[in-house]
C-alpha cells in the first residue's frame, strides 16, 4: 500500500493541526492504519493507530484526550487531529499500515506495521 502524508505544521503550544494520511491502494477490511513519530535524537514511537472495519482507535497515553484518530472509507484517507499540542510533541509524523492485523488489540510495536508514508513534520513552539 502507498501512502502519503500530509499537514505539517508550525505552531504555537495549545495550538492544533490535522494531519492526513492517504492511501494510493485498497485498505483491507483488516488492515490497521496507524500515527507514529520520530523526535530529533529518539526512537520513533507509536501514537495512536485504528482499524479499518470497525474503527476501533487505540491512543498512545501521551497523547489520549488530545489526538484523535479518525478515518474516510470513500476518501481511503486517515486522520489524526493534534489538539491541545505541546512542544515535545514535536517529531517528524508517519503513518503505516499494519496488513496482518487479526484480533484485538490494535499492535503499537513499529515492526508490526508494513508499509510506510513519508514523514510530514509537525513543530511546537512555546
Amino acid at each position: 500500500v502507498q501512502l502519503q502524508a500530509f499537514g505539517r505544521g508550525l505552531v504555537q503550544a495549545g495550538g492544533f493541526l490535522r494531519l492526513s494520511c492517504v492511501s494510493f491502494g485498497v485498505l483491507y477490511s483488516n488492515y490497521v492504519v496507524g500515527w507514529f513519530r520520530q523526535a530529533p535524537g529518539k526512537e520513533r514511537e507509536f501514537v495512536a493507530a485504528i482499524r479499518w472495519r470497525d474503527r476501533d482507535p487505540r491512543y498512545a497515553e501521551s497523547v489520549k484526550g488530545r489526538f484523535t484518530i479518525s478515518r474516510d472509507s470513500a476518501r481511503n484517507t486517515v486522520f489524526l487531529q493534534l489538539n491541545m499540542l505541546k512542544p515535545e510533541d514535536t517529531a517528524i509524523y508517519y503513518c503505516a499500515t499494519d496488513n496482518f492485523a487479526r484480533r484485538p488489540p490494535i499492535a503499537t510495536p513499529t515492526r508490526s506495521y508494513d508499509d510506510w508514508g513519508q514523514g510530514t513534520q509537525v513543530t511546537v513552539s512555546s
